[in-house]
């Protein structure tokens, strides 16, 4: 019988350079500075370097599912329909 090891596990960082941000996000870094210039997610300056809050990308995670949860419960004819 395997004894099991336990695995240290860190906290998440506090900020993520965008580089990171985009990589935790599974996205390009250029959608990620789209959707910092658009405002869909905050970010902080220090000196020159942008930096993104760890809640600013669960927050925009969440934002995403209570959208698309939306978008669920609404009938057929309400919905949009993309061009």
């Amino acid at each position: 019988m395997a004894i099991p090891t336990l695995v240290n596990v860190s906290p998440p960082p506090v900020l993520y350079r965008p580089e990171a941000g985009a990589h935790a996000l599974g996205i390009s870094r250029a959608r990620l500075y789209q959707l910092l210039r658009d405002g869909a997610i905050e970010s902080v300056r220090i000196g020159r370097s942008r930096r993104i809050p760890h809640d600013a990308l669960t927050a925009y995670v969440a934002r995403l599912r209570v959208e698309q949860e939306q978008e669920q419960e609404r009938p057929e004819s309400n919905r949009m329909v993309p061009a």
